[in-house]
């Protein structure tokens, strides 16, 4: 059976289950550009105190899609969830364009 979102956890434990076996460290990477207009209009709510929507849709992407990436890759270990979730948020920046990068990892485990 696939490891699906509700089977990630940023606890060192699945809730209700025993961890039988460990399978390693799994890891996902997602880049997603942000174009110039939407950062420049972005950086504008930000300079008045209001939230940008259209950052906080693009890191909602990101997650979600590196997110599923893990789930992907724990399944191919065969495992059944995977444990201590991290998300580390990166930008990157240069030359008129802006990035905005993300590493999803934990440990693939299989559950009793």
């Amino acid at each position: 059976m696939p490891v699906t979102l509700s089977d990630l956890t940023t606890t060192h434990h699945v809730p209700n289950r025993a961890i039988r076996e460990s399978l390693g460290i799994v890891s996902a990477e997602c880049v997603l550009g942000i174009n110039v207009f939407r950062d420049f209009l972005g950086g504008i709510r930000d300079v008045v105190g209001g939230r940008s929507g259209t950052h906080q849709k693009a890191l909602r992407e990101a997650k979600q899609s590196c997110l599923q990436e893990l789930a992907d890759e724990a399944t191919e270990l065969g495992a059944d969830a995977v444990v201590g979730v991290d998300l580390d948020y990166s930008e990157i920046s240069g030359g008129g364009k802006g990035m905005v990068f993300l590493v999803a990892s934990g440990t693939a485990v299989r559950v009793g």
